[in-house]
């Protein structure tokens, strides 16, 4: 079982309440900082990720993890789908997404829930396709996590996940390894004026399993065909699989 105990941004008395404070305080820069980190790659990133959803015409989604929305806003808008709820521990991020889907008239499709992605409330097999965009790393316990999102799935549905990773080839491995330990948490630190924040972020980018692991992990959790392709040199990975 793959647990992220040992990444404490808070010493060693992390709950889950102190996650959900840490996201609720860096919510008002959080797009922001998100795009400029990146480079606004993570916009392309997030498009290739819905596109692998695009043959199935699903109606039903849910994004878990959807901190404010920037995810579900585009698979509504590029799949069309019914209905589409985000799902998220952070009251204070879904309310700007809440905001943002209301400019965009998507209110009547897109709607926000606070769940324990852990243990959600919705039956077996509710949806077609379940979609989670740089949110899963932040899971005390994945394989719980995606049993979960596996079992809320109809049989048949989809899961598109896209996740910072760390990149294994020369030089970008040791690039991105300076970037994310000092520029990264620097200006995060600066934009957010939260000290842990991002340096959170770079611990569960590097704990987070992934690659021929991550589909290891992901065909224990129950899905019958999983695979996985980097994107940027392995900055980002896309997780694609099949209830």
């Amino acid at each position: 079982m793959y647990e992220q105990e040992n990444i404490k941004p808070y010493g060693d008395g992390e709950k889950a309440s102190q996650v959900e404070q840490m996201f609720d305080n860096i919510a008002p820069t959080y797009d922001k900082l998100n795009h400029r980190l990146s480079w606004d790659i993570d916009k392309g990133w997030r498009r290739k990720a819905i596109r692998q959803l695009e043959p199935f015409a699903p109606k039903a989604l849910l994004d878990i993890a959807t901190g404010t929305g920037d995810f579900a806003i585009l698979a509504a808008k590029m799949l069309k789908p019914e209905r589409l709820i985000g799902a998220d521990i952070s009251e204070g991020m879904m309310e700007i997404g809440r905001q943002k889907v209301k400019q965009e008239g998507l209110d009547c499709v897109v709607s926000f829930e606070k769940e324990d992605c852990l243990n959600l409330s919705y039956e077996d097999g509710t949806f077609d396709a379940v979609t989670a965009a740089f949110g899963i790393r932040n899971f005390a316990d994945l394989d719980k996590g995606l049993r979960e999102m596996q079992r809320v799935l109809k049989k048949g549905g989809h899961l598109s996940i896209v996740e910072l990773t760390t990149p294994v080839s020369f030089p970008m491995k040791q690039l991105f390894r300076i970037y994310s330990h000092t520029v990264l948490p620097v200006y995060g630190r600066l934009i957010s004026k939260d000290t842990s924040a991002y340096g959170y972020l770079t611990k569960t980018i590097e704990a987070f399993p992934q690659g021929e692991r991550m589909v290891e992990i992901l065909k224990k959790a129950g899905f019958a065909k999983a695979s996985f392709q980097r994107l940027t040199f392995g900055i980002c990975t896309m997780y694609f699989a099949e209830k």
